[in-house]
């Protein structure tokens, strides 16, 4: 019987992910490649919206790559890849944009904050046509589910439309796929500011606990967490959020139920209950730490399988391609 294929990726936007992409992203992921034909991806074009160093993408890819294989995304059962390792991509995108209506994707959420925030000179063509990258990405590989956070789901409705209107227009050539929203108790938010969502971008780096920190480090900032004045281990998100932000922590890396780690610190304050998920935490990145920095000590074994994971990659989207430019009515290099 034939898994039900799904895609997702990440950008290689910092030299280290953060608990928020291990929770609401790598842990599913690592599950669901159990029971999917799963193709995960290094998505480097897309970091090309923003200015970027040369030589430090290059290695916040491999970086990126190493962290995936290192929290559990085997390369053997799924496809772990590059994006511009594989050129149907770029060469999607430009089919699916002539198939895009202009006030579309000026729509897109993220590209209307983005704009409004740095103004339109200094916002690139790149940043409004994302989301067709996007499309193109997930369409090239028949994908059934996308796995995405809640701020990609308008993404994921776009690559929808631009499905079924291509199917329409043209006959069928690609799988229409379904969203898969992670849970809101998986969205992990700022420890010093725990109404905002745990970002690279944060204003204070105490505030994110990153993978490949060292683990005394992770222990200080959980140590120093903003709580309330309260003292009562409970889950409030309205009213202690950021108490409520440790116990979503604890129960997703623990494998616990929240009412569980609420009744064993009943009594106990915010110290105890903090030293035990500095525990938590720093069993789980421990080995996630120390396998993908093994991995980047060895660059070339690294590449090597990643160029293995883009070959596979590749007898798909380029079957996909090829149909698409035939119905298109593009001409067949002789």
């Amino acid at each position: 019987m034939t898994k039900p294929r799904l895609y997702s990726g990440m950008q290689p936007s910092a030299d280290s992910l953060q608990i928020g992409n291990y929770i609401g992203a790598l842990m599913q992921w690592r599950e669901m490649q159990q029971s999917y034909d799963a193709f995960f991806s290094v998505v480097d074009l897309h970091a090309l919206t923003v200015p970027n160093d040369p030589a430090e993408l290059r290695e916040k890819t491999r970086r990126t790559a190493a962290q995936y294989i290192a929290a559990g995304i085997e390369p053997s059962r799924s496809t772990l890849y590059v994006q511009s390792h594989v050129s149907a991509h770029a060469e999607l995108a430009w089919i699916l944009s002539t198939v895009t209506g202009f006030g579309e994707a000026g729509r897109m959420t993220q590209f209307k904050d983005k704009s409004s925030r740095y103004g339109t000179d200094a916002t690139s063509v790149g940043l409004f046509t994302y989301p067709v990258l996007m499309a193109a990405d997930i369409l090239l590989y028949q994908t059934d589910l996308v796995p995405v956070g809640d701020d990609q789901k308008q993404h994921v409705e776009l690559t929808r439309d631009l499905a079924e209107r291509f199917n329409s227009r043209y006959g069928k050539a690609f799988t229409v796929p379904m969203p898969v929203i992670q849970q809101d108790t998986a969205r992990i938010y700022d420890l010093q500011n725990p109404t905002a969502k745990m970002s690279k971008s944060a204003e204070t780096d105490a505030g994110v606990l990153w993978l490949l920190d060292d683990p005394s480090k992770s222990a200080k900032k959980i140590m120093r967490a903003v709580t309330d004045s309260e003292g009562s281990v409970r889950y409030d998100r309205q009213n202690k959020p950021g108490v409520s932000n440790l116990l979503v922590i604890y129960a997703a890396l623990s494998g616990r139920q929240i009412p569980s780690i609420e009744d064993e610190y009943a009594g106990r304050g915010y110290g105890d209950f903090k030293k035990g998920l500095a525990e938590v935490v720093v069993n789980e990145f421990g080995p996630v730490r120390e396998r993908a920095l093994a991995l980047l000590d060895d660059p070339a074994e690294l590449d090597r399988v990643l160029a293995v994971n883009a070959g596979k990659a590749e007898e798909v989207a380029n079957k996909t391609l090829a149909d698409v430019y035939d119905k298109v009515g593009l001409l067949r290099r002789a």
